[in-house]
């Protein structure tokens, strides 16, 4: 479904002039119909390989390739119309656009309220408080990103991209949306699903994990394999801080 060829990303430093790679050659392939978390280090490149997938930024070197297709060189509206979708970890808004018109807008086609509401309620949103409220400043962060994660799931595309839907969400919103992830991955079985999170109770979904740090492919595997490698790296950073602690307090 999805190859990246030796992607890098590159960018100019202000300060001094010189390059800092971000992503650093990286190969990866993604199957039809399954469900990937990427997880790893705050600052490893995470985040900038989703934006790469999804057009919002270009790589310096390497192919992207959807469906057979090069589409190394194409816009961010021109991967949707292929059939990749894109969550961002802060939503823009939308002066004079309400929930509801967003929602049918995302499906292509006019949606009748009973399957509005029960996206937004997938989400964790009482339905009727916001179907005709407009996306803009009146609505708190976490509201903007529950409706956009609706609106994605609403549009169902060949491949979905969610960059960390746990941010600004309350606990009892994410236990439901954890759950419209679980659906989702159970109910459309040919859909692509890439998740960026460090939460636990989404890497358990997962059919595969990858780990991305220092802009490289750390470790890409089934989630049974990856996941008690990664409870144990935490355990052991958490013994070495506590010994120190100990250390300190002696």
């Amino acid at each position: 479904m999805l190859e990246l060829k030796n992607v890098s990303f590159v960018v100019s430093n202000d300060a001094d002039g010189k390059e800092l790679g971000i992503i650093d050659n990286v190969s990866l392939s993604l199957d039809e119909g399954k469900f990937y978390v990427i997880t790893g280090p705050n600052g490893g490149g995470k985040s900038t390989l989703a934006r790469l997938i999804m057009g919002i930024e270009k790589p310096t070197a390497g192919q992207i390739i959807f469906n057979g297709e090069d589409i190394t060189n194409l816009s961010v509206s021109e991967r949707a119309k292929k059939g990749i979708g894109y969550a961002f970890q802060q939503p823009p808004r939308f002066k004079g656009m309400t929930v509801r018109r967003m929602l049918s807008l995302a499906h292509g086609s006019e949606l009748p309220e009973d399957e509005c509401c029960a996206f937004l309620t997938r989400v964790g949103l009482c339905s009727m408080d916001y179907l005709n409220r407009e996306v803009d400043t009146s609505l708190s962060g976490g509201e903007v990103k529950r409706i956009e994660i609706a609106t994605l799931m609403a549009r169902e595309p060949m491949m979905a991209i969610y960059d960390e839907p746990e941010a600004g969400i309350d606990l009892w919103s994410f236990t439901m949306l954890v759950e419209s992830f679980r659906m989702a991955r159970n109910e459309n079985s040919q859909s692509t699903t890439v998740i960026i999170s460090h939460q636990e109770r989404i890497m358990q979904l997962a059919d595969e994990i990858i780990v991305i740090a220092d802009g490289k492919v750390r470790t890409k595997g089934n989630k049974d394999d990856v996941f008690p490698t990664l409870l144990g790296e935490f355990d052991r950073k958490c013994g070495l801080r506590g010994s120190e602690e100990g250390a300190d307090n002696a």
